[in-house]
């Protein structure tokens, strides 16, 4: 299905991504991650480590963030550690078995990035790293017009008594 709206792609990439990883990792021996198991491991690997911090960046409650550590806590995969530079604030880390887990979802990735080559051609990969990786900015207010008021239209139809 084509969309004319760039952020349909963009999540079917990242579905086709995950999907993959998981597949490859289950293959592997590796235990299943839910999705949000799966996002919270992406942060962790992106240096967030901090429940409260990976909670706003997933726009998540810091209790789903919470429930979903402690899960992976309890399968080996993470360990919870003072913050170094706070020791009020507990860090997640990851346990050895979670290591060997990341060291081979690195590798899956390249592979699974590789494997694009001969479906969209090393130029459209390269083309596609450059995009994602460029300095998009800070996301910009949008401001609707007359035309796209549809939720002010929707509070006035609301409010009208049958």
């Amino acid at each position: 299905m084509q969309s004319y709206y760039l952020i349909v792609p963009l999540m079917a990439g990242f579905e086709w991504f995950d999907e993959g990883l998981q597949n490859s990792l289950r293959e592997a021996g590796w235990p299943h991650l839910t999705r949000p198991e799966s996002m919270v491991m992406m942060h962790v690997q992106m240096n967030i480590v901090r429940p409260a911090d990976i909670a706003r960046s997933l726009r998540l409650t810091r209790q789903a963030v919470h429930s979903t550590i402690q899960t992976m806590v309890k399968r080996g995969i993470f360990e919870m550690a003072d913050d170094p530079d706070d020791g009020r604030i507990r860090i997640v880390q990851l346990t050895a078995m979670g290591d060997a887990m990341r060291r081979d979802a690195r590798t899956i990735v390249e592979q699974l990035t590789e494997s694009l080559v001969p479906r969209i051609g090393a130029d459209g990969v390269a083309a596609l790293r450059a995009a994602l990786d460029a300095d998009w900015g800070t996301p910009p207010l949008v401001k609707l017009d007359q035309k796209g008021q549809g939720a002010e239209e929707f509070r006035r139809s609301s409010n009208k008594n049958p």
